[in-house]
C-alpha cells in the first residue's frame, strides 16, 4: 500500500511540473504576442535608423553633387527635419509577415534617378520584431 501511494505521489508531482511548465510557456509566448510591436513602432524605429543612415550617405561624404552643395546650408538639420517623412517612406516600401510572436519587416527603396548624374542607392533590409525590439538581421546597398 504505502509503494501505491508512493508512486502515485510521484505521478502527482510530474504532472504539477508538467501543469507549471505549460502555464509558463503559455504566458512568455502571451507575453510576445503582446509586446509584438505594431507597424507605427516600426515606422518609429525605422526613421531613426534612415536618418542615420541618409545623413551618413548625404553629409559626412562627398555625395551631393556641387550645386546642392551650395544650397545646402545644413544638411544634418535638414535630413533631421525629414525623419517622419522617412519613417513613412520606409512603412510604405516594407512588407510585414505577422508570426503572432514576432513580426518580420522586409523593406526596400531606393535608386531613383534623382539628376542625370546622381542616383540615389538601393537599400535592402531585414528586420525581426520580438519582444518590443528590432533587430536587423541584413542589410543590403548597391550604387
Amino acid at each position: 500500500m504505502a509503494d501505491r501511494l508512493g508512486v502515485l505521489a510521484v505521478l502527482s508531482g510530474r504532472r504539477q511540473a508538467r501543469s507549471w511548465i505549460g502555464i509558463t510557456a503559455l504566458t512568455l509566448l502571451g507575453g510576445l504576442v503582446l509586446t509584438n510591436p505594431t507597424p507605427h513602432d516600426f515606422e518609429e524605429f525605422a526613421s531613426v535608423r534612415l536618418v542615420e543612415l541618409v545623413e551618413q550617405e548625404l553629409c559626412h561624404k562627398p555625395a551631393l553633387p556641387m550645386l546642392l552643395q551650395l544650397v545646402i546650408q545644413n544638411c544634418s538639420a535638414m535630413v533631421q527635419s525629414q525623419r517622419s517623412v522617412l519613417g513613412q517612406l520606409a512603412a510604405r516600401h516594407s512588407q510585414r509577415i505577422n508570426l503572432g510572436i514576432a513580426s518580420l519587416y522586409s523593406t526596400s527603396f531606393g535608386g531613383q534617378q534623382l539628376l542625370s548624374n546622381w542616383r540615389l542607392p538601393r537599400y535592402g533590409v531585414s528586420t525581426l520584431a520580438v519582444g518590443g525590439q528590432f533587430v536587423v538581421l541584413k542589410t543590403t546597398a548597391t550604387p
